[in-house]
């Protein structure tokens, strides 16, 4: 087979330098893989990616990069598979840090899952271990909460090309952060396609530790992830979506009992978190606020779709 790892970016060249760097790197041990390429689509960075890799390209044999104005991650991502040689494809982030059997592991896991299934109507969907080691990325141990439910998630999957160009590659009509990839593993799922979890194919995912002065933007995600959510209910009005997106009445109770009614929110809650960021726990404090980030989405996909029912 011949893969083509399909990345989109937007100003994470610190990250993306070591993403890039251990694609490189990877090491293929049968004869399964023909051949490799990383597809980058640039969308629209300000912070001179491709000016660097321009001046890095002999480092990096196997990128391709191709480059678009500021459309989102949907928009990237299908120029990605377009603009692809390969006949599968893998979905990656830019702030992916994947170990060298990486490749190698999801080329094992599509030909032995075909040959069990005696059907190839299958993806693969590696681990996604969350990180906020910079200089060390791979040395974090796999977390509970880095335990995923997804059924089709851009973070860490491989599958054939011909299945993606059969159901229309992504919509680009999720805009703001949130829902494209799962709405396009919805039609997938109605394709009759298998999900094969590949353990072996570890993927990296970092983030910089967590501070408040993040709290603002992650409340602006968590709105936003409201409103694509009624637009992924708009397309697929089934309640596996509506569980998915929060938009039930368990959701709007839960958390509004676990906030208090909102009165656990940003400012309440910020004393415990910073205490807790100054003993060194940022990832607990996140948790935390995970509290109150959900009531700001719950309550965004509820303002969603009271506008879209009244226009």
């Amino acid at each position: 087979m011949f893969i083509s790892i399909v990345i989109p970016t937007y100003n994470r060249k610190p990250i993306l330098e070591k993403c890039l760097r251990a694609l490189e790197k990877q090491q293929l041990t049968d004869a399964k893989i023909s051949n490799y390429e990383v597809v980058l689509v640039d969308d629209g960075s300000t912070d001179g990616t491709l000016e660097w890799l321009d001046k890095h390209q002999d480092e990096f044999p196997h990128v391709c990069p191709f480059a678009q104005n500021h459309l989102g991650p949907a928009a990237a991502r299908n120029l990605g598979v377009e603009k692809a040689k390969g006949d599968t494809i893998i979905f990656i982030d830019s702030d992916l840090v994947v170990t060298d059997k990486f490749l190698q592991s999801h080329a094992d896991a599509l030909v032995n899952g075909e040959q069990n299934l005696g059907d190839d109507r299958l993806f693969t969907y590696g681990w996604v271990i969350n990180t906020c080691n910079f200089e060390n990325p791979t040395s974090e141990p796999y977390k509970i909460t880095d335990f995923s439910a997804a059924y089709f998630a851009t973070g860490n999957v491989a599958i054939a090309r011909k299945w993606l160009e059969k159901v229309g590659l992504f919509d680009t009509g999720f805009q703001l952060y949130g829902w494209e990839d799962l709405e396009l593993g919805v039609r997938l799922k109605q394709l009759g396609l298998k999900l094969i979890k590949c353990p072996e194919a570890v993927g990296y995912h970092w983030h910089p530790p967590f501070t408040l002065a993040q709290i603002p933007n992650l409340i602006d995600k968590e709105i936003q992830r409201g409103r694509m959510g009624v637009l992924f209910y708009q397309k697929h009005p089934t309640f596996e979506v509506r569980l998915m997106i929060q938009m039930t009445w368990l959701h709007r109770i839960l958390w509004g009992i676990l906030s208090l009614g909102g009165t656990l929110n940003e400012r309440t809650l910020a004393p415990i978190l910073q205490w807790l960021i100054d003993q060194g726990k940022p990832q607990l404090a996140l948790e935390i606020a995970r509290i109150f980030l959900n009531w700001y989405n719950v309550k965004g996909v509820y303002a969603a779709y009271d506008e879209f029912v009244k226009g």
